[in-house]
C-alpha cells in the first residue's frame, strides 16, 4: 500500500455533510430513530479521526519523530476499534442478541461520551472496546498494547527509548533511539490500521446497514410499542 498517496485520497473524499432529510427521504421508518442518525455520525467521524491521526503520524514519521508518530498511530487504532465495535454491534441487533434501545443507549455513549463533563453519558473504556475487537481480528490488541508501551512512562517508554547500557564499562549513555529502533515495521503498521479501516468501512457497515434497515422495518410494529421507544425517536 502507498500510505501517503492513499491518505491523501482518503483525505479528498471524506464526506462533508449527512442532511437529516437526505436519510428520512431514504427511509422514513428506519430514519425515524436517533440511532440510526448517531450509526452514520459514528462511521463519518470515524473516517475523519482516522485520517487526521495517520497523516499527523506520517509527517512526524517522515521527520523521524518515531515517539510521535508510534502515538499518534496508537490513537488511530483506538479509532478503528470503535468503528469495528459499532459495526459488532449493529450484527448484534439484526441477530436477536442486543436489545434495539440498548443498542440506541450505545451509540450514544460511542458519539457523546466523554470522561470530563458530568452531564454527558461516561464514555466506554477503550482497552475493553479493543478487546472485544480482538475476537475479530486477532493480533490488534498486541499492536495496540505494543504501541501503548510507547506512549507510557514504562521501561520502554524510558529506558529503551533514551538510554543504551555499556556493561564494560558499568556506565549508562543517553541519546534519542527511536528512530533507530523503531523506524522498521511502522509503515507496516500503519498499512495494518488503513486496510482494516477500509475493510470495515466500505464493506463491513454498508452490509450491516443494509440488513438493520431491513430489520427494523420489519421489526417496526413492536419497536413502536417498546417501552422506551419513545425516547429514541426523533
Amino acid at each position: 500500500m502507498q500510505v501517503d498517496e492513499t491518505l491523501e485520497a482518503w483525505s479528498a473524499t471524506l464526506m462533508t455533510s449527512i442532511p437529516v432529510g437526505g436519510l428520512i427521504s431514504r427511509n422514513s421508518i428506519v430514519y425515524k430513530w436517533k440511532s440510526t442518525f448517531r450509526v452514520w455520525m459514528l462511521r463519518e467521524v470515524v473516517a475523519w479521526r482516522l485520517v487526521d491521526l495517520l497523516q499527523q503520524s506520517q509527517v512526524l514519521y517522515h521527520g523521524s519523530h518515531i515517539l510521535g508518530a508510534r502515538i499518534l498511530l496508537r490513537s488511530a487504532f483506538e479509532t478503528l476499534a470503535t468503528l469495528i465495535y459499532l459495526n459488532k454491534q449493529m450484527l448484534r441487533v439484526i441477530e436477536g442478541t442486543l436489545d434495539f434501545n440498548a443498542f440506541g443507549e450505545k451509540t450514544s455513549v460511542l458519539l457523546l461520551g466523554a470522561r470530563n463533563n458530568p452531564d454527558a453519558p461516561k464514555s466506554m473504556n477503550i482497552v475493553s472496546v479493543l478487546e472485544k475487537c480482538d475476537n475479530e481480528y486477532p493480533g490488534l490488541m498486541a499492536v495496540y498494547a505494543d504501541l501503548s508501551e510507547s506512549a507510557h512512562p514504562s521501561y520502554e517508554g524510558f529506558m529503551r527509548g533514551y538510554s543504551r547500557l555499556d556493561h564494560g564499562e558499568y556506565e549508562t549513555h543517553f541519546s534519542n533511539n527511536w528512530s533507530e529502533r523503531y523506524s522498521d515495521g511502522h509503515l507496516n503498521r500503519v498499512a495494518l490500521c488503513m486496510t482494516t479501516f477500509d475493510h470495515e468501512y466500505n464493506e463491513v457497515w454498508p452490509d450491516r446497514m443494509t440488513r438493520l434497515e431491513k430489520w427494523i422495518e420489519e421489526n417496526d410494529e413492536a419497536l413502536e410499542s417498546s417501552r422506551f421507544a419513545g425516547e429514541e425517536k426523533r
